[in-house]
């Protein structure tokens, strides 16, 4: 199939895509192009211009400093899942990547285009959300940051402006008895998740949770952050046992997915048990 006709553009720089994207409307950013392509070849998009910022080496590479880490938007899934700062550091974003489609969209797809496009299905927003991660972003009224909280907006909706560039994605380092874990149970032929599961589990010394964060996708029409259950495991003994109870009690998804792949039902008992697997191995590696 072939896209629409379009006019396209290269940016040098980020100001030169913002002032591009300013100059065109309703034009698109390509990035590593797995998301956009496609669409356009369907023609369920058609922008009528399209500015590719792939080549803005600023905008590519991994970073650690004062118990933070960064991630450049143009990083590849495939870097941000051999990367030794985040195995290290933040092993739930090295392990969401290496869970991102095959080889080949590994290579080439980039952990920020997979964040604004904000599929449902897609591996990174979950983990993301889960560490309480924070978008950065960059237009002509200057630079703002947004909490992961408050960036997936809807189905394929972020709160990403049309001239803007999201630049990188920023996470906090991993300290103290820490552990974290990301499983999905995934469609055969895609490799997307039907339900994806992100935890992350902080042990203090007695061995009680201190703190934890669990999130799904795949699920819901965004990144759905179980936040009950993991307010009832705080101060508990995580043995299976409290693990298992705090799911079965507190995990309430009101309005999940059903499509031919999986019915919401059947997506929310995935949830079930995709939950309390994830919380047991970040409880394990802790």
């Amino acid at each position: 199939m072939y896209p629409a006709k379009f006019d396209y553009y290269r940016a040098a720089s980020v100001q030169e895509a913002i002032q591009l994207l300013q100059d065109h409307e309703d034009a698109k950013l390509l990035a590593g192009g797995h998301s956009l392509i496609p669409a356009m070849k369907l023609r369920l998009a058609q922008p009528p211009a399209i500015i590719d910022i792939g080549r803005i080496a600023e905008l590519k590479g991994v970073s650690h400093d004062n118990g933070s880490i960064k991630i450049g938007a143009l990083t590849v899934h495939a870097d941000v899942a051999a990367s030794n700062v985040l195995k290290s550091n933040c092993p739930l974003l090295a392990e969401a990547a290496s869970n991102v489609g095959d080889r080949q969209v590994r290579h080439k797809g980039t952990i920020g285009g997979n964040i604004a496009h904000a599929d449902p299905a897609s591996d990174m927003p979950a983990a993301i959300l889960a560490l309480g991660g924070t978008i950065h972003l960059i237009g002509p009224s200057g630079r703002r940051q947004v909490a992961a909280a408050d960036f997936f907006i809807d189905l394929l909706a972020t709160d990403l402006h049309e001239d803007e560039v999201l630049t990188a994605i920023e996470v906090p380092a991993q300290s103290g008895k820490t552990g974290s874990c990301y499983l999905k149970f995934e469609h055969p032929a895609s490799g997307y998740a039907v339900c994806g599961a992100a935890a992350v589990v902080t042990l203090n010394d007695d061995g009680a949770c201190a703190g934890a964060s669990l999130c799904f996708n795949g699920v819901t029409a965004t990144p759905h952050n179980a936040s009950a259950v993991t307010n009832a495991l705080v101060g508990q003994a995580l043995d299976d046992a409290a693990i298992d109870k705090a799911v079965d009690a507190n995990l309430s998804i009101s309005d999940p997915m059903g499509d031919m792949h999986a019915s919401g039902p059947y997506r929310i008992e995935l949830a079930k048990t995709f939950a309390k697997r994830a919380l047991k191995l970040a409880r394990d590696r802790a």
